[in-house]
């Protein structure tokens, strides 16, 4: 009997991950991404919980240790550079076990990609432009291949999700903004350098933070208040610099010089702080995953790790119904739709502590970090949200990977 063949737009972290596991069921998967090659730069990201087990399944986890960063301090400092606030990170480590790390996101997508290898064909520079749905699969056309039939779809292309917008209609009967705009970049050279400290500088309703990276490299994140869900995103370079320019000028801190960073730039990320929020996450023979069907924002944290433990689950009931996509659609969505609704629902409380829109609110804010130094009371504080109450099903996967089977061996 052939193999199902499955499309999954997207190679970032949940389309790769999705191809992994349902390579190992026996589907023959194809990711397409319209980027001409994997994307570098971006932000950092915390990574625990479901998609650190996800990871350790795959045999990730050594690496992803190894790369990462173990960070020790979260600080919020004045416009002299002083510390206002702040509080350590062990706490974290404690919640999860140890099994806590922040690493760029860009290089958790390039370990699943290697991890995939030559079990996926991979088309970048390419993007779907219809989908004809048929009795006996789904009839993709492309920007620049020739048309092909799958048996099955998936749109793992995240908060601006083509598959998405061609099968369930426009971006906005789904989003929901939740009032900030995001930008990052690196810079290589840039001091001070404040290793394994997040440092945080915010006037109302604006935050700037630094992040010292491996080989020299610093990574800037602006959070930034809006009332506005119509700030563009499909700007060019120089004009979202402009914005940044415009919104930090008088922000105080360093931030004349990191914008003076900025003029060099030429990967920026940018973009706004939203999720999404769907009925459904199929129709037919077409599925999404990841922020593609339930973003949780930015703001969460823990966007990336979801979308693992998503495509873990989604290849998992696909194998189990052995190709029958409406059970396994249907099963896909019953195991994960009221853990994701608490991770949205964390993720919007949570929001407004990025960057307060008045300075009692931030003084509040950092009332709060201070009182984190109270033995015990920042595992009150994050225990709910940082832990993952839920356990995953147990599929029919072959022998799974361990550490030892390394990507690249």
């Amino acid at each position: 009997m052939a193999k199902q063949t499955v499309l999954i737009s997207g190679c970032g972290i949940a389309g790769p991950t999705l191809a992994f596991w349902l390579a190992r069921a026996g589907f023959q998967p194809t990711l397409v991404d319209d980027a001409p090659a994997l994307r570098t730069g971006g932000y950092v990201i915390d990574f625990w919980g479901l998609g650190y087990d996800i990871a350790e399944r795959m045999g990730l986890a050594r690496e992803i240790q190894r790369i990462g960063y173990r960070m020790r301090e979260i600080r919020i400092v004045d416009n002299r550079g002083e510390r206002l606030a702040g509080f350590g990170t062990r706490v974290f480590g404690e919640l999860t076990g140890g099994r806590y790390v922040t690493l760029g996101r860009s290089d958790l997508s390039r370990l699943i990609v290697q991890a995939v290898g030559t079990s996926a064909e991979t088309i970048f520079a390419d993007r779907i432009i219809a989908l004809h749905e048929r009795a006996d699969g789904v009839q993709v056309e492309f920007e620049r291949s020739r048309a092909r039939r799958f048996d099955l779809v998936v749109g793992a292309d995240g908060l601006h999700s083509n598959v998405r917008r061609l099968v369930f209609g426009p971006q906005d009967r789904f989003e929901k903004s939740l009032a900030y705009m995001a930008a990052a970049f690196e810079t290589r050279g840039y001091r001070p350098r404040d290793e394994r400290v997040y440092v945080l500088h915010c006037t109302p309703g604006r935050m700037l933070a630094r992040f010292a990276l491996h080989g020299d490299r610093t990574l800037f994140l602006f959070v930034f208040a809006t009332d506005a869900d119509s700030l563009p995103t499909s700007l060019d370079i120089p004009a979202q610099k402009a914005i940044l320019r415009e919104r930090y000028q008088d922000a105080g801190w360093e931030c004349p010089r990191i914008l003076a960073e900025l003029g060099a730039v030429d990967d920026l990320y940018f973009d706004r702080i939203s999720q999404i929020r769907m009925d459904r996450w199929s129709r037919g023979r077409v599925a999404l995953v990841g922020d593609a069907a339930f973003c949780v924002s930015l703001a969460a944290g823990q966007g990336s790790a979801l979308a693992m433990a998503a495509a873990y689950v989604l290849a998992g009931e696909l194998a189990s119904a052995q190709g029958r996509h409406e059970q396994a659609f249907s099963r896909y969505e019953a195991v994960l739709r009221s853990f994701i609704d608490r991770k949205q629902r964390g993720a919007a409380r949570f929001a407004a502590s990025f960057a307060p829109r008045t300075r009692w609110g931030l003084f509040l804010r950092n009332q709060v970090i201070k009182a984190f130094t109270i033995p015990g009371l920042a595992k009150v504080a994050f225990g709910r949200d940082i832990a993952d109450t839920i356990e995953l099903p147990q599929y029919p996967w072959p022998a799974e990977a361990g550490d030892a089977d390394l990507i690249g061996a």
